[in-house]
């Protein structure tokens, strides 16, 4: 049962997937900085457990579509991709899961497409409903005269100037940066703000990689963002004030599909986001389970074997 890939139209774009066994079909979303790949130890186990796996590319990403417009990431764009790869697959419905930005992707797309996606699986950024103050005033309230890092990517080329010089050594410092067994100590600078006139990376730490990492994992990641650099990954970011126009009529809708969240202890997502987390029976009131890891962010390639029972299990209870 070896995963195969495909190109999938999706509209006028082409989709990317890597899909593994049969059966009831499980969408899998990434986050950035990454791609189909982190799902590499969840395709095999759901294949062996009676599902069909597919692992995407998200636009921007891998050898799916790179629009040039910006404008082309919002997240409307991405909600149509994920419903199109349904459809060319075969299938009318898909229970859907993500991680970091592809939990986003995976909660909007329930939230606007309730007929396609019957159920979601959230990894490491909990559920919040649209609406609220707008994004980017936000983000530029926080850190007091430094900047946080969502702030630094959304003006186009400035984090491309940081990171494309070097793409595996920034990746290699940012996956540790976020990693439970590599992080720096808490009273250490916070790798997710930046100082005046200075870049993310100073803040990395450098040595030996995360435990989850192997160098040929590490280079499959680097291979993949030099060929495509990391405009169309980092226009996600450069989309939120749009997502949050697009979506307004959404404010304060919960997701009425049966869902799972799965989040890391040591995850400063899960942190700053635990009203989020706490708001769950209002904001998820089909929960079937919450569960905390002991891991930092990347908490499928982390935990692999917990996080795979735990979607089984979520999975075979639909």
């Amino acid at each position: 049962m070896t995963a195969k890939h495909r190109i999938l139209k999706a509209g006028a774009e082409r989709i990317h997937v890597v899909e593994q066994g049969s059966g009831p079909l499980v969408l899998l979303v990434h986050g950035f900085p990454e791609s189909w790949y982190s799902w590499r130890r969840q395709l095999p186990v759901l294949a062996a457990a009676g599902y069909r796996a597919v692992a995407l590319d998200v636009r921007g990403y891998g050898r799916s579509s790179k629009p040039q417009d910006p404008a082309a990431y919002r997240m409307l764009n991405l909600i149509s991709d994920n419903v199109s790869v349904v459809r060319a697959l075969g299938e009318s419905s898909a229970v859907i899961i993500g991680h970091d930005w592809g939990a986003t992707i995976a909660a909007q797309s329930a939230l606007l497409e309730p007929e396609v996606f019957r159920a979601v699986g959230l990894l490491s950024v909990p559920y919040t409903p649209p609406g609220g103050p707008r994004p980017s005033d936000v983000f530029a309230g926080m850190g007091g005269e430094q900047e946080f890092y969502v702030s630094y990517f959304q003006r186009p080329g400035r984090a491309e100037a940081e990171i494309e010089p070097n793409v595996r050594g920034w990746l290699a410092g940012f996956y540790s940066a976020l990693s439970a067994d590599t992080m720096a100590a808490a009273d250490a600078s916070d790798p997710h703000f930046i100082a005046p006139g200075g870049t993310l990376r100073e803040r990395f730490p450098t040595g030996a990689l995360p435990s989850w990492l192997t160098q040929d994992d590490l280079d499959f990641y680097a291979a993949e963002f030099e060929r495509t650099g990391f405009t169309g990954a980092l226009n996600r970011y450069r989309n939120m004030d749009r997502d949050w126009e697009d979506l307004a009529t959404y404010a304060g809708s919960p997701i009425k599909q049966p869902s799972l969240f799965l989040g890391g202890t040591r995850d400063a997502s899960t942190m700053w986001l635990s009203d989020a987390i706490d708001a769950y029976p209002q904001t998820l009131p089909n929960l079937t389970g919450s569960h905390l890891l002991d891991c930092g962010h990347w908490i499928q390639q982390e935990r692999p074997d917990d996080v795979n029972r735990l979607l089984v299990e979520f999975l075979d209870s639909l």
